[in-house]
């Protein structure tokens, strides 16, 4: 068999020589089993000596029936891997660019395709992302996710997911859409709509940008998708350089799209197109590398139809990593052998998402690290983030996420649940805006949290409570300090019982007058799985793919207890001269979704409102 093999490299290279390649061999579909990447340290030295010098000569017999014809400028560079080309295919035109390096000497820099991926690249790219082993179906999930609008008109600015995997990729970028969008609407041509509307909670933030008749909702997206794509890969390169992942592909014709002036892939083109190994990511992937803004932002408008194809979030998470660089991404993380994308399931993991909001693939969400002694520690979010994260895991008490995340520069936040990730966001700054109570809140837990050693477990050691006591101007009186001393570790819930009952003249959370920490906010939810909706039109309901967004109002009570409060406001009445009664109206029954209990791990006492179905975060 292995004479059999060599025979056939043989043969290949020497049709390699001929004047025209021969026809391509059809490959049998293969089952559908786990993957694995090219490197296996189960083979034999003997097999994988032979493995390699196999791939070796495939490659130069592919190389050389690749540069057989002359055409044009292309014929002396290194060509992309053609999907059905045929003689007859037009050739995508290269850009060359002639550099002298020393007398007699000129070498070719190409500028249009940018540079095939090296072998050893390939294989650690493939290793980090998928890992040893992976399933044809989370390989589908990654590789069929374009980064693609809504064609819905009332979720048009949302991104919409088919596939289950790659959800952490595209609410980070739809986080990041919706900050440009409204925080930074003068950089896309169209004027706040903060800045005119009458009531902040009658504005409909997906639909409102098409009242402008000058700009189209593509266009205000296609701005919104192409900064925001810049701006992420620009934090994971450390602000240095943008690393940009493309198809390696001839033959595909670009066609007018109506999600952006940049057109859109044929997709016919890309059918026969799949990535199952490392070998698959050096053949079909270009990266390209910018150091500087402009070039960046230009390539990237150039790139967005491929962003747009299936291919796109795999695109968008290879051009991540190779901003971070593929050795400081292991560095990140504390435990390197793990892959990023998760099994059984195929979803992105904290460290994904850690690295699209603050440009390191930390895999925990507290502040800074926590270190163990003895050389052992743990790595958090090292800085301010300008989008943050909450999670359901919290509430669970599994996790702790710090104030960087908790409090990012805008009021955007991916949330996280067990098996997906969406989008939370509010209109208006002013929503992380501090009452008094809530600056207090915020200043013990501060205190807290950096004597808690327990990996967010929520206690602390004696001596480190006394330092909170000092740090915070907390006055406790002696029972009270013998009471949570005396087991010789302080518990976060029993302290903060008694920290709300203690006066605020003395350093505690107590208010006579009950509107310390009053406040009440709109908020909103998207989820970008595409949920089949049926519109009334005309000519009968047609069933349309729509993503999910929900309004949420949300009272922050004075009262710690949301049952307290809520008791205390139906019982209230206001008695007049004359033994007349009039009653105060009793305040909407709160509502309750696995997402409210997100909402409380930043406003813990919040009640939350909304009408229709239940905001979902699965």
């Amino acid at each position: 068999m292995a004479d059999q093999e060599e025979e056939d490299l043989r043969m290949a290279l020497r049709m390699s020589m001929q004047h025209s390649p021969p026809e391509p061999k059809r490959s049998k579909p293969r089952e559908n089993v786990a993957v694995t990447s090219i490197d296996s340290s189960e083979e034999s030295p003997e097999i994988k000596a032979r493995r390699l010098q196999r791939e070796l000569m495939a490659a130069a017999a592919e190389r050389r029936m690749m540069m057989g014809k002359n055409t044009g400028s292309i014929s002396t560079l290194e060509r992309p891997v053609g999907l059905n080309v045929s003689d007859n295919a037009v050739p995508v035109v290269i850009e060359d660019k002639r550099v002298s390096t020393g007398p007699g000497s000129e070498k070719v820099e190409t500028l249009g395709y940018g540079r095939l991926l090296s072998h050893d690249e390939a294989n650690q790219l493939f290793s980090i992302i998928f890992g040893g082993g992976v399933s044809r179906d989370i390989l589908a999930q990654w590789t069929n996710q374009g980064i693609r609008f809504s064609p819905d008109p009332e979720t048009s600015m949302g991104l919409v997911q088919h596939e289950g995997g790659p959800c952490g990729v595209l609410a980070a970028i739809q986080a990041f859409v919706l900050k440009n969008l409204l925080f930074s609407p003068d950089k896309f041509g169209w004027q706040d709509p903060g800045s005119t509307r009458s009531s902040k909670s009658e504005w409909d933030v997906f639909s409102c940008l098409t009242e402008d008749g000058k700009t189209s909702i593509s266009e205000f997206s296609y701005r919104a998708l192409v900064r925001s794509i810049g701006e992420i890969l620009s934090l994971c390169g450390s602000n240095r350089r943008v690393v940009i992942a493309t198809l390696n592909v001839l033959g595909h014709e670009n066609k007018s799209s109506k999600d952006g002036p940049g057109g859109e892939i044929d997709s016919k083109g890309l059918e026969t197109l799949s990535i199952e190994s490392a070998l698959d990511l050096q053949r079909i992937i270009r990266v390209n590398e910018c150091t500087s803004p402009a070039s960046a932002f230009k390539k990237l408008e150039a790139m967005v139809p491929e962003f747009q194809s299936r291919m796109g979030a795999m695109l968008f998470l290879i051009s991540a990593l190779l901003s971070r660089g593929l050795d400081s991404i292991q560095t990140d993380r504390d435990d390197p052998s793990l892959p990023l994308v998760t099994a059984p399931f195929g979803h992105a993991s904290q460290e994904i998402v850690n690295l699209l909001l603050c440009g390191q693939a930390v895999p925990n969400v507290f502040d800074g690290r926590m270190d163990f002694g003895g050389g052992m520690f743990l790595k958090g979010i090292p800085v301010n983030v300008e989008v943050g994260f909450l999670t359901l895991l919290e509430s669970l008490n599994f996790c702790k996420v710090g104030h960087y995340l908790k409090y990012p520069k805008y009021p955007i936040w991916v949330v996280g649940s067990e098996s997906h990730y969406t989008v939370l966001f509010a209109l208006d700054t002013s929503v992380q805006d501090e009452n008094e109570l809530e600056v207090r809140e915020s200043q013990i837990r501060k205190a807290f949290d950096a004597q808690d050693q327990s990996g967010g477990g929520g206690f602390i050691s004696v001596e480190g409570f006394h330092q909170v006591l000092k740090e915070t101007n907390i006055n406790l009186p002696p029972e009270k300090l013998d009471y949570l001393c005396n087991t010789g570790f302080i518990v976060r819930s029993e302290f903060w019982q008694v920290l709300l009952d203690l006066d605020k003249s003395l350093g505690g959370l107590k208010d006579s007058t009950g509107l310390m920490g009053k406040k009440v906010f709109d908020i909103y939810h998207f989820n970008g799985i595409a949920k089949s909706v049926v519109n009334g039109t005309q000519l009968g309901e047609i069933p349309v793919q729509r993503p999910r967004l929900t309004k949420l109002r949300v009272s922050v009570p004075p009262r710690w207890t949301p049952e307290e409060f809520i008791a205390d406001m139906a019982a209230t009445s206001v008695s007049t001269e004359k033994d007349a009664v009039v009653e105060v109206s009793k305040p909407e029954p709160c509502q309750h979704a696995p997402l409210v209990d997100c909402i409380r791990t930043r406003w813990p006492r919040a009640l939350c409102n909304w009408v229709g179905d239940p905001p979902s975060i699965v």
